[in-house]
Parts: C-alpha cells; sequence; structure tokens
C-alpha cells in the first residue's frame, strides 16, 4: 500500500558550518508543516528518505561530504533509507561530476534549492511552504543567518561562486526572527553570514551593521547576541559603539584576518595590509575595553616562504588574541588563487598549524590564569558527567573555550545563567563554582 506523505519520515543531516545548520532548521520547519517526521542527531539512524547538507569549501570539508555520502547509500542498500538526498554546497559546486560518480543518490540540490526538493519529495504541492524554523542547537542558543552569498572576492574563497552574490535579509524580518527564537526560549543569538561587515548595503545603500545590532538590542529578554564573520574591510566602526552601549551585545567580535603579512594579503585579495589591520585592532581594543577578539589565519598560502610565515608567528605572539583557529592553504579550482598552485609542501603546511596553534594555546592558558579568583556571569548549556559546562559572554558556542563548573557548588539547570567564581584554568578551558544565579 503506497504511503502518504504525513507517514512518510526524513532524517537529515547537517555538514559545514552554523550557515548551513540554518539552512536545515528551516528546511525542517517546511517538511514537517508538509506532514512529514523530521529526524536530525540520531547514531543510526533509519528513515524513509535522507537528505544530506553537505559542505564543499575545502578539501576536508569536501572528504568529509563525500564519505558521509558514501555511508549513508551504503546504509541505503541495507534498507535504511528507501531515498537518499544531497544538497547544500557540494552539490551546487560539483553536481554534473557528483551525478557521474553516484549515480546511487536520488537527487542532487543546490544551496537555493530548497523548494525543489520539496516539490520533489511532495510532487502535488501546490503552495510554498513557510512552517516553524527548527532549534537544532540546545534551545537557549541558536543562530540567525543575517545574509546570503558575498560579494568579496578574496583568492582562495570558492564560496561566492557557491553562493552567489550578497542578498541581506531586511532589519525587521532578522527582528521578527528573533523574537519569535525569545519566545521559544532563546536567550542567546548568534550572528552569522558570509560576510557579516557589509550586512546591508544590497538593501539599503550603505553598511547597517550597527541599526541592525541596536534593534536587536532593544528586544526584551534578549540576553546575549554575539557576532561572526567580520571582515576587517571596511569595518563598520558604529559597531563598537553599539557594542559599547549596549550591554547585551557581547565584547566579542570573530574577525577573520587570514594573514598579517602585505603581500600575502594582496595576493589574497583582501583589500587590506598590515598597517590597516594593526590600525582597526587597536581601534577595536581603544573603543571597547576588554574586547574579546577571536580570528583565523591560512597557513601555507602560495607565496608564504620562512619570512612571512614568522611575520604571521610574531604577530600572533604580539596580539595575543583571545581566541585564534589555523588552516592549511587548499587549493581550490576556479578560484584566483588557483593558477598559483599549491607549492608550500604539506608537511610544512602542518608543522606551521601547529606551531601556530602551540603558540595560541600558551597564550591562551595566560589569559585564562588571570581570571583566577575572578567571577563571571556563565551560560550553562549541557550536563556532563563532572561538569555542568558553559560559556562566558567571551566565548562562542562549539568553537571557543568553556567552563567547567563544579556539579557541587549550587542546584544548576542547563539553559540558565549563573555568577560562576574561577577557580583554576587550563589552556581551553575554566574551572569555576556557581556563587549565585545571574
Amino acid at each position: 500500500m503506497k504511503r502518504s506523505a504525513t507517514e512518510k519520515s526524513v532524517y537529515i543531516l547537517t555538514l559545514g558550518c552554523a550557515k548551513n545548520l540554518v539552512d536545515s532548521e528551516f528546511l525542517m520547519g517546511k517538511l514537517t508543516s508538509a506532514g512529514f517526521r523530521v529526524l536530525y542527531n540520531q547514531s543510526s539512524p533509519k528513515a524513509d528518505v535522507a537528505i544530506i547538507n553537505t559542505c564543499g569549501f575545502i578539501g576536508d570539508a569536501k572528504e568529509e561530504s563525500i564519505d558521509t555520502i558514501l555511508g549513508f547509500l551504503q546504509a541505503k542498500k541495507q534498507g535504511k533509507f528507501r531515498k537518499v538526498f544531497v544538497m547544500g554546497c557540494l552539490s551546487q559546486r560539483y553536481r554534473e561530476e557528483l551525478k557521474l560518480e553516484l549515480p546511487e543518490v536520488d537527487g542532487f540540490f543546490g544551496v537555493n534549492e530548497q523548494k525543489a526538493l520539496l516539490h520533489h519529495l511532495v510532487p502535488d504541492l501546490k503552495k510554498e511552504l513557510t512552517g516553524e524554523r527548527w532549534i537544532t542547537t540546545p534551545g537557549h542558543y541558536a543562530y540567525i543567518k543575517i545574509s546570503e552569498g558575498c560579494d568579496r572576492l578574496c583568492s582562495f574563497c570558492a564560496i561566492p561562486s557557491i553562493r552567489g552574490r550578497q542578498v541581506s535579509v531586511p532589519i525587521e524580518h532578522l527582528v521578527m526572527e528573533a523574537k519569535s527564537l525569545i519566545m521559544r526560549g532563546v536567550k542567546e543569538i548568534n550572528l552569522i553570514a558570509q560576510d557579516t561587515t557589509m550586512y546591508g548595503t544590497d538593501l539599503y545603500g550603505r553598511r547597517k551593521l550597527p541599526a541592525l545590532l541596536k534593534a536587536l538590542a532593544s528586544i526584551d529578554k534578549l540576553e546575549w547576541i554575539r557576532l561572526h564573520y567580520a571582515y576587517p574591510r571596511g569595518f563598520p566602526e558604529g559597531v563598537l559603539d553599539v557594542m559599547r552601549e549596549h550591554p547585551n551585545i557581547c565584547n566579542y567580535l570573530d574577525i577573520p584576518l587570514q594573514h598579517i603579512n602585505t603581500g600575502i594579503l594582496r595576493s589574497m585579495k583582501r583589500g587590506t595590509a598590515r598597517e590597516t589591520i594593526l590600525a582597526l585592532l587597536e581601534k577595536m581594543r581603544t573603543a571597547v575595553p576588554g574586547i574579546s577578539l577571536r580570528t583565523t589565519f591560512i597557513v601555507g598560502y602560495p607565496g608564504e616562504g620562512d619570512k612571512e610565515f614568522r611575520e604571521l608567528y610574531d604577530f600572533v605572539e604580539a596580539q595575543r588574541f583571545d581566541r585564534m583557529g589555523a588552516f592549511t592553504y587548499s587549493p581550490e579550482e576556479g578560484t584566483p588563487a588557483w593558477k598559483l598552485g599549491d607549492p608550500v609542501p604539506d608537511k610544512v603546511k602542518q608543522q606551521r598549524m601547529a606551531a601556530l596553534m602551540d603558540l595560541q594555546m600558551n597564550i591562551s592558558r595566560e589569559i585564562n590564569e588571570t581570571r583566577v579568583g575572578r567571577s563571571f556571569k556563565v551560560l550553562i548549556d549541557r550536563e556532563e558527567e563532572s561538569y555542568f559546562v558553559g560559556r562566558t559572554e567571551f566565548d562562542s558556542p562549539e568553537v571557543d573555550n568553556e567552563v567547567l563548573v563544579d556539579k557541587g557548588s549550587k542546584s544548576i539547570k542547563p539553559g540558565e545563567f549563573y555568577n560562576c567564581l574561577v577557580t583554576g584554568a587550563e589552556e581551553f578551558d575554566l574551572h569555576a563554582e556557581a556563587v549565585g544565579i545571574s
């Protein structure tokens, strides 16, 4: 007997960044409104349909996506799924090649083809589905994507060719989305985009990130607002004023610098130089005392010799970033840097990345040690066997440091804020005891 849509189940697996996660959460809401039973985050999933939302940004991410697809196709052979669909960046970028290499996949859909996927699953769909966005993060925090696409032309990056030109979401729509999330228990909103610095230029003719932050900061019961992916060139300095004036905007900024050598930055087409980066960082720290800066760097980019890497290493040592990540250069076909080849041996790349991360580990430990004996507002994310695990305003979910709160100190619940006294420090963790409800 043929089953109706309302009897079908769909399992969704999301790979890659938080921007992909938001896409999946909206898709889950639409599928639910179409009558599907939606599943996610299961260790041994089984459903009628599997949908893999892929990443295709760099080599490691592409490899993970391919391996995941192959694993789901094997599960399909074993009867765990009737159909397997692939969506997202990998499909957008390599659709034709994937069709040839993986004919067992039942359909490939790009980053802006949710409607086509829905019509494939529900052929008689008569109207545009909306549905309430799911929250797959812990219920007290969520991500809001303030724009899609990117107008930058960084030589190493394939995102503009995958995601297209920047399309900002109107401020009033973002405020409505934030209010809806707060009504469902969200207390922390993390703002994301390919480039938050340029938010609003396509809609309003100028950068409107300060206005957006101000509008969100005025929402009742929104306790933390966190800003990610701020491109250094053209950073709207009004953001710093708004951050300083509104206590619910975290003193935290994620600003990927990628390198510090001016020659490398020029080749990367970042539109900035060492001197302008130094001036911007000084301005940020002066305007918002105590601001926590997170950044990322690429090592092994073509043209990075020992001298250029040493300059980067010394820069990180001098700047003492609160949070930092490093990645090895991955040559991506179709990008301007592709023609430069991949002259830095992988072994050298790995050594440089390890050296940079070892340096940052020591910096992080030293910064953490200065916090022993001080109290901080901590949002508890989850409970583990020996601790409750939380974060200060200086830490973004999943990528930054954590606070391990002693279970015996107070009656503690995940999703709540507590004042916590720091009693010990490690490289990437603080140990603390709760001393009151915040």
